[in-house]
Order: structure tokens, then sequence, then C-alpha cells
């Protein structure tokens, strides 16, 4: 047992950041914040509002994006910290290794992997149905066959059905060219991001601004129709109204669907190692992002849910739509190629998260370092993991549908969130020494609220989603215990100093 819970010292830690094998360091604090934008805004505004607002809270999403972005504000606080402590590749892979020990380290690390290949192909998904919408505006469709995931999942009976599809061919090419781009390099990634963000927040500026004029306060009424919860436990609702299949309805259960939107500031951990002064930079980035992205998701929501009565939001494409019911297609044409910048950056920040986590991983030796762990000689980016991260993206976006891989993220992320922020409370603990160049603020009440409000929102997902969970972390925990706790870096030392 003190094999499984040994920690990484922080002394290891900081010796890494030091080390020749580590990323270059590129990223300001407007860059790093842009990618926080990047990746946050898009998804959560362009497609998952639909979704959220015509099946789980109606008008209420406009609170739910609220309750969300709360959660997301206290585990702010904590991933703020901790990355202005370490700021090393890895985000809550690192932080639970170095407070509770090898073997939770690589559950939440595994975790991780699941949370950000969901996102990844979520969002593809997403950006194909946009991509489809714009270029019917241009008179052309795509075959049917080729159009959309083989199967969806039907609310209102609770049951898979089939589209008629076989695959989803644009989520699959959309995911390859980011891929491409991944590899050429971080620089080149983040400047492309940049770009794509202006045009994205110019694209929701215009959709406030715009969608003011046409809102029909009484589409807003009755406005929480499932009511102001939807909290279950394993299937049971404790709080509020079930849909079909059990499935908790209400604003909380909205807040649980949309709560992966967030995940941007996460991902700005992730690139800690990137950053040019991370002691400063990261936690403003995380910080800053966080706060301009509720205000715009609570904004577009308000907009959306007043121009279009609830139950008729397209869930596919909700906010270019809402514009052609209110008969304004050309608004259509520009939204409908906003979302697809948008979203496009979203998915680039996403798949550029995903192998530095597995590069963190493979360091300590709990996967093959000369896969996951290969930078390449001339871009210095993890060229191997990020080519096997796009593969499996392309192949998840193209076959499963929105519902299962949204909801899939969203426990990954709030176990991550509620991880994170017990280390904290931990790492205060045992190196209460530590130089904490950002600390959160009133401790220890931030850290257990975000913990609270996370398993709150875990509570609020179908039972479904608890055994996916289940499932792929017990293929994680036979995966270490056949490979990586023999492998473990930490282990070869400890071997070698009790020798």
């Amino acid at each position: 047992m003190k094999y499984l819970f040994r920690k990484k010292p922080l002394s290891l830690l900081l010796e890494e950041m030091r080390s020749d094998n580590r990323l270059r360091r590129i990223l300001g604090p407007v860059a790093l914040t842009s990618l926080g934008i990047g990746a946050i805004i898009g998804t959560g505004i362009f497609v998952l509002t639909g979704i959220a607002a015509h099946d789980k809270a109606g008008p209420s999403i406009i609170l739910s994006y609220g309750v969300s972005g709360l959660a997301c504000i206290f585990a702010a606080f904590c991933y703020a910290e901790f990355s202005s402590m370490v700021p090393v590749a890895g985000s809550a892979y690192t932080y639970a290794y170095a407070t509770m020990g090898e073997f939770l380290g690589w559950i939440i690390g595994w975790d991780l992997v699941l949370e950000y290949a969901m996102a990844s192909s979520s969002v593809a998904h997403g950006w194909s149905h946009y991509f489809q919408d714009f270029i019917g505006l241009l008179g052309i469709k795509l075959p049917k066959i080729i159009a959309n995931s083989p199967f969806d999942f039907n609310p209102s009976t609770g049951k898979l059905v089939a589209t008629g599809s076989i695959l989803d061919l644009p989520a699959v090419l959309i995911s390859v060219l980011v891929t491409v781009v991944l590899v050429k390099g971080i620089k080149e990634s983040s400047i492309f991001n940049t770009l794509m963000v202006i045009v994205k927040l110019a694209v929701v500026i215009f959709v406030i601004v715009l969608g003011v004029f046409y809102i029909k306060v009484e589409n807003w009424f009755p406005f929480a129709p499932f009511g102001y919860t939807g909290i279950s436990v394993f299937g049971s609702t404790l709080f509020g109204q079930t849909g079909s299949g059990g499935i908790p309805l209400g604003m909380i259960a909205g807040a649980a669907t949309i709560f992966y939107a967030y995940i941007g500031f996460d991902s700005i951990s992730t690139h800690a190692e990137e950053a040019k002064k991370p002691n400063r930079d990261v936690p403003i980035a995380i910080l800053v992002s966080l706060v301009i992205c509720t205000f715009l998701y609570m904004a577009v929501s308000a907009v959306l849910t007043g121009m279009v009565p609830y139950n008729q939001i397209h869930v596919d494409a909700p906010v270019s739509k809402a514009f052609s019911q209110v008969g304004l297609p050309w608004a259509q044409f520009i939204i409908s190629l906003g979302a697809i910048t948008g979203i496009t950056s979203v998915l680039l920040v996403l798949m550029l998260s995903q192998p530095r986590i597995l590069l963190a991983i493979a360091r300590d030796g709990l996967l093959p370092e000369g896969f996951f762990g290969a930078i390449h000689p001339k871009y210095r980016t993890p060229w191997k993991s990020t080519i096997l991260t796009g593969i499996f993206v392309a192949i998840c976006s193209g076959t499963l549908p929105l519902r299962v891989l949204a909801e899939l993220v969203n426990i990954g992320t709030l176990f991550a969130f509620i991880i994170v922020s017990i280390a904290v409370l931990v790492m205060r603990k045992i190196h209460p020494e530590a130089e904490r160049p950002f600390r959160s603020p009133l401790f220890p009440y931030i850290p257990i609220a975000s913990v609270l409000l996370c398993l709150l929102l875990m509570f609020s997902l179908p039972a479904e989603n608890w055994y996916r969970l289940v499932i792929w972390l017990a293929i994680g925990i036979i995966i270490y215990f056949t490979y990586g706790r023999k492998n473990s870096v930490l282990s070869k030392m400890q071997m070698k100093s009790e020798k």
C-alpha cells in the first residue's frame, strides 16, 4: 500500500521545470487568456445551450450557466494556486500525484484523458453541424449517410435510435486538420487560436446586440418549466422532476449538462510549462477568461431563450437556427461562419491539452515514455501523442452522438475539479512552507465549496454516466497494475534507495 500512495516530491517537480526535456516557454498572459477563452467560448454558446434549454432547463438555463460558472470560479482559485506553485505540464494529474499519491494521481490522469478526448469529440461533432448549416445556406447538402453519427439518444423515450448515417465525415476531417496544425507547433497554434478568438468574440457580441431586439418576454415564461433542481443519486431523483429513462430535469440538471463548456480554464493550467512567467500569468489567465466567459454565456442564453420558445430551440445548431426562425437568414449566415471559427478554436485548444496530460504521465513512467513522452526535435511538441489523440477524436466524433459525448465529459471534468480542490487542502497541510505566488482566498472555505458544488452537479447527471466513468476507471486501474506500477520513476528510485 505504501507504494500506491507514494507522493511525488515537490522538489522533483521543481527540478523537472529546469530540465532540458521540457516544452518551450513562449506564452504570455494575453496568449494564455486567449487560449482559455478559445476553449471556453464556442461549444457552450453555439451547441450546449440548445441541448440544456430544450431538454433540461428551459429559460432557467440562464441561471444554469451562473451556477456552473460559480462552481468553476471556486475550482479556478484552486487551480490558480497550484499552477503558480508548480508550473509544469499535467494539470490536475500533477497536483494529485504530489498530494495524494501515485495511484490517485494516475486515476485522475486517466480521468483527464477521458475528459479531453470526449470534450474534443463533442466539439468536433458540434463543428460538423454548424458547417453543414453554413454550406446549406449556400445550397450544398451532404449525403445523409456521411452527415451524422450512426445513432442518437432520444430524450423523449430515453432510448438510442438509428440516424440512417454511418459516419459524421465533417467531424472526422476537422479532427485530422487540427491534428496537423498542432504537430506543427505551439506558437503557430497560439497565433491561429488568437485570430479565431477575435472573430468569435465579435460574433458573440453581434448575437447579443442584434438578438436583444427580437426578444419576446413571454418566451421566458414559465422561466423554469422543469423546476430549479434536478438532483439525483445513481438514477434515483431526490429533488425535481424526472424525464424518460429516469433522467433528472431542472435548472441544476441543466447546469450539470453545460458544465464542460467551462473547461477552458483547466486547459490553461496544462500549458503552465509553456508560459513565460507562469507564477503570474497562469492565475491571471485562468480567472480573467472565466469571468469574461460566464458573462457572455448568460447573456447569449438569455437572448436565445427570449427569441425562441425553449421547446422549439434547435439542438444541433441552436444560435444560427434561432435567427433563421425569427426571419433573419442573413444573420444566420454570419453566425454559422462565426460558430465554425469559434468551435474550431475550442477544438484546437482541447486537442492541444490532451497530449500534454499524456506527456506528464509518461515522464513519470506510468505510460511508455518512448511514445507518449516523445518531443519532436524541430517543433518541440509531443507529436506522437498528438497524432494518437487526433485519431481517437476522429473515431469518437464520427460515430458517437452529441448527448452521450457531452455528459461523459461533464462527469470527468467535475471529478477532476473535486480532486484538485481536495489537493489544495492537503498541500496547505503537508507543505505550509512552500512558496505560493497566488493563494486561494477565503481558505479553506473556497476549496470546500468547490468540492460540495461539484458533487451536487455530479449527482445531477444521469446514472449511465456514473457507470461509464466506473468502466473507464476500471480500465485505467488494469493499466496501472499491469504497466504503470512497476515502471513508475518513483518506484525505480525507491527500489534503488532500498538496495
